[in-house]
This record gives structure tokens, sequence and C-alpha cells, in this order.
């Protein structure tokens, strides 16, 4: 055999891309992350939210009960009364602010949408591998997240199915739920559209399920923010706003 000849072996190997986790490994190494549309869209979502939380809270405390069915006031039985002090009046200057929010998370949850599906981006990302989704693999991710493990540096860049779920999760159901239960609340659009309230039960169930849907939404972004904390906080924050992977990962 010639010197300068090569075989290669088991370790100088180039991975196959036939299989969906092998693509994202390598697309992965290639220091590619966020397209110019999803970063965009990313950060706008992040406006509109943190504006709605903002609003939402002092439309909340203006009567922090929650009802089912179609009325729900002062003196009628609540299902839940919650722990915050009710302070009659925010909700007249938060309620225009907390629509303005959401149209701004509607128009770029939109388009969040239209671009992950047309590009692939929730095909090659966000659906697990068959390989992957099983009970055996998704307690073995939610275990290390519980004890606080550290993620082997080769995963930092890889989504598991963990949080390709969530993330599914939150685009597919949890936004969702918010739009509809929103606009359900809102008795000018039920009265063009009745079936949104309807469907659910009546305006203060579309209430109660927009406050369920939140927290869900709350809960999801404060694992999000640890998970990121665990893999390297400033190194993700970067790739989102530059749209590629740091040479050198600053945790």
């Amino acid at each position: 055999m010639p010197a300068n000849s090569f075989t290669p072996t088991a370790e100088t190997q180039i991975p196959s891309t036939d299989s969906p986790a092998a693509s994202r490994r390598v697309r992965a190494s290639s220091g590619s992350r966020h397209s110019a549309v999803v970063r965009i869209a990313h950060w706008t979502m992040v406006i509109g939210v943190l504006g709605l939380l903002v609003s939402g809270i002092g439309i909340l405390i203006s009567h922090p009960r929650l009802y089912w069915g179609e009325t729900g006031a002062i003196g009628t039985p609540s299902l839940i009364d919650l722990p915050l002090p009710m302070i009659i009046g925010p909700s007249v200057w938060n309620r225009p602010i907390h629509f303005l929010f959401a149209w701004i998370l509607v128009f770029a949850g939109a388009i969040y949408l239209v671009a992950g599906v047309g590009s692939g981006h929730f095909r090659r990302q966000l659906i697990p591998a068959r390989s992957e989704f099983n009970l055996s693999t998704i307690w073995a991710v939610l275990s290390n997240h519980l004890r606080w493990r550290r993620i082997p540096a080769d995963d930092v860049w890889r989504y598991n199915v963990v949080q390709r779920l969530a993330y599914l999760a939150v685009v597919f159901v949890i936004f969702p739920g918010i739009i509809w239960t929103g606009l359900a609340m809102s008795f000018t659009v039920a009265s063009v559209f009745p079936f949104l309230a309807t469907v659910l039960g009546g305006h203060q169930s579309a209430r109660t399920l927009h406050f369920v849907f939140v927290s869900l939404l709350v809960i999801f972004l404060i694992v999000h923010l640890a998970m990121l904390v665990l893999v390297g906080f400033l190194g993700h924050v970067q790739a989102m706003i530059t749209g590629r992977i740091p040479r050198r990962n600053p945790s």
C-alpha cells in the first residue's frame, strides 16, 4: 500500500447524513445556527410576550378571580381566587396595551410559522428522530436536567428530544391556545365569530383557559432560561443575535 494512501477508520470516517439526527449533527458543527427570519421573529416575539405579561398582570390584579361559563363578577361564585390584591381600575389602561402587544406577537408568530415550515426548520430542527422518540430516552434527558447535569460539549448546540417536544408544544398548542382564548374574551371579536367563545363554554371560561395557557408559557420560559444557563447563556444569546455559533462559547 502506498505511504500516502488513506483508508478511513472507525474514528476518521465522515458521519453519514442519511438520518435526521446525523444531518443535525453535521449542520450543528458548521457554525450556522439561525436564519435572519427566525432571529427577527424570535426577538419580536420576546418583545410581544414581555409586553403581554406586564399588561396582563395589570389586567389580572383588577379582578384576580377566575370563573367558568358566560358570566362572572363580584358577588358571584368563582372557580379560583388568585392570591393577588384586587385593585380596581388598572385594566382600563392596560387593555389597549395588551391588545397592541398581542397583535405584535400574532404577526411575528405567523412569520415564524410560515418561514419555519417553508424552510424546513421545523422538520429538521424540531421534529424528533424516530430513534429518539421513546420513553427511555425522554426520561433520561429529563433525569439529567432535573439533576442539573452539565450537557456534553458535543450536544450543547443540538436540541434534545425534550426540547423539541417542548418547542412543538409551544408553537402548535400553547400559542394557538393563548390567541384563541384571547380573541374569545373580546366581545367585539366574539360578536362576529361567536363560536370562539361558545366552543370554550363562554367568555369567562375563555378567560380561565387563557390564564392556564399563559401559566404554561411562563413555566416554559422559566425552564428555557434555566436550560440556557446550563448550556451557556451568553453563547446561545449571541447565536440568536448573529445567527452563528460563536467560536468560543461563553458561559
